[in-house]
């Protein structure tokens, strides 16, 4: 691939996940985004078969940023376990509540609406989701380790932990205030104290 070739691609994807992400997948029509990312729709079929392909493409392209970021956010040298996650669990609170943030969740905006529409966008964020858990667990075990988080089963309390941001994420959309964000910041201080 040639850099245009992945630039063109990656433009079209960073265009279509702002509007994506403020108003869902749904209701986005292919030449809205192609219209604001300045691209024909025969560039479009070039990069993508179909609008649920782009859905996945665009899904797997969040996934690889935020993994990547949070890889950055958790490396060991940025502080104890108890640390590293409090500071991702305050910016996740941040991020939600911040208004023109364009970065917002896809999991939280997309997961309800896309799992019954495709199972190729289903199953990339099933697989995303499950490598944000591996990672909390994994901070989780290097926290009990450092003294820092008390023993808890590292796996078993991300789950809770991400099914508990995931749900407060929604109730912050569904309320428009960060009431359950700020409870889903106490809970896990308190779950996180050793």
């Amino acid at each position: 691939m040639n850099t245009r070739h992945d630039n063109t691609r990656q433009h079209i994807l960073e265009t279509g996940q702002r509007i994506i992400a403020g108003r869902g997948f749904a209701s986005v029509g292919l030449n809205e985004i192609l219209t604001a990312a300045g691209v024909p729709k025969g560039s479009f079929y070039h990069y993508f078969a179909s609008k649920e392909q782009y859905g996945q493409a665009l899904l797997q392209d969040y996934f690889d940023r935020y993994l990547a970021d949070l890889d950055a956010l958790f490396a060991t040298d940025a502080g104890s376990g108890r640390q590293r996650l409090m500071r991702y669990w305050q910016r996740w609170r941040d991020k939600q509540l911040d208004t023109c943030c364009e970065q917002k969740c896809l999991v939280v905006k997309l997961g309800g609406e896309v799992a019954d529409l495709s199972d190729a966008m289903r199953v990339t964020l099933r697989d995303g989701t499950d490598q944000v858990v591996q990672r909390i667990a994994r901070v989780i075990g290097e926290g009990v380790a450092d003294g820092s988080i008390p023993p808890l089963e590292p796996l078993a309390s991300a789950q809770v932990l991400y099914q508990l941001w995931l749900g407060a994420s929604l109730l912050g959309k569904l309320h428009r205030d960060g009431a359950a964000l700020d409870s889903a910041l106490a809970f896990t201080r308190a779950m996180l104290l050793p």
